[in-house]
């Protein structure tokens, strides 16, 4: 850490949610890597995610928390009991340095109950300025960056070391999954003012299964799976894909031709694997928050744009096999 030579053998890294900003730490771990290539590195997220720090290898335990379903339950005994397990296996080892990258009072509060320096964004730079006071050293880092360089600034700032200029998620593509020309369409997301028309994503199955592709189409509920369906029955060839992990679809993804999606985590996932993707934007600024990665990937759209299908398509356009 700045100011000191003691070496850092080990580090506990605090990203709890949601998808997105699970996948846009990634990278922190493949820098650290870089820099202490024997350092032994653990993370703290929330249990519906710990599939995606597992497919980094540079990451050792994945501790898993639960408090988006604490919440609902905040007052049965069985809520108390886990809560009671997750401290004692923070408390459990003592860190070298224990850094949060999500700079929220939740996540401060995680970094309290473990052993070590607590590092984090300083009240100029967390989203909740109230963070800050948790931590034993805090940093600044502009809010104008992007997401993923927000999280590789903070690291290098409170570790004490500069960034490589190369972006590495460092995950290890599953072996298995579905291969062959596929086109992965994510057409679900967490808000309604997000997604793409259905008409639109018709149409661009039907361009996609005219060269060739096979669009599989995922949904994480049952209203998700139902639109899949119902898009899957317009569109020659397609599938709608049934209920899965993340470890599954981080494979599907991996396998795939290419990807187009919406405003959601399995886009970025889709990048961090280097699956040619197009990410599509309707509500939010791609700006600091969209598909960002070494591999082939565009952003389209933005704070109330809709992206016509023949955008998709010129962008796809050097991607595709010639159509029928």
């Amino acid at each position: 850490m700045p100011g000191t030579s003691r070496p850092l053998r080990n580090i506990l890294l605090i990203k709890t949610s949601s998808l997105g900003d699970v996948i846009h730490n990634l990278p922190v771990v493949s820098d650290l890597r870089q820099q202490f290539p024997d350092i032994r590195i653990d993370w703290v997220v929330e249990e519906s995610f710990a599939a995606i720090p597992r497919l980094h290898p540079g990451v050792g335990e994945v501790i898993p928390v639960a408090l988006r379903r604490w919440r609902k339950r905040l007052w049965s005994p069985a809520t108390w009991k886990e809560i009671g397990a997750a401290r004692r296996q923070l408390g459990a080892s003592r860190y070298d340095a224990i850094l949060d990258t999500q700079g929220l009072l939740k996540s401060a509060l995680i970094a309290r109950q473990a052993q070590g320096p607590r590092l984090g964004h300083n009240r100029d730079s967390a989203r909740e300025p109230l963070a800050s006071r948790c931590y034993d050293a805090a940093f600044f880092v502009p809010k104008t960056l992007h997401a993923v360089e927000r999280n590789r600034r903070l690291a290098a700032a409170a570790l004490g070391y500069s960034l490589s200029p190369e972006l590495d998620y460092g995950i290890a593509p599953p072996r298995q999954g579905i291969s062959g020309a596929s086109a992965v369409l994510l057409s679900a997301t967490s808000r309604d003012d997000k997604l793409w028309p259905e008409m639109h994503w018709v149409n661009l199955g039907r361009a996609l299964a005219s060269r060739g592709l096979t669009a599989l189409l995922p949904g994480g509920n049952a209203r998700e799976r139902e639109r899949a369906r119902r898009l899957a029955a317009q569109i020659p060839g397609a599938q709608a894909v049934p209920a899965m992990g993340l470890a599954d679809l981080a494979a599907m993804l991996a396998h795939a031709r290419l990807v187009v999606g919406v405003d959601t985590g399995l886009s970025h996932l889709a990048v961090a694997m280097n699956t040619p993707t197009v990410a599509l934007y309707t509500a939010t600024d791609p700006g600091l928050t969209g598909v960002l990665g070494q591999g082939w990937h565009r952003n389209l759209g933005g704070r109330a744009q809709v992206p016509s299908v023949q955008e998709v398509l010129n962008q796809l356009a050097p991607l595709l096999p010639p159509g029928n």
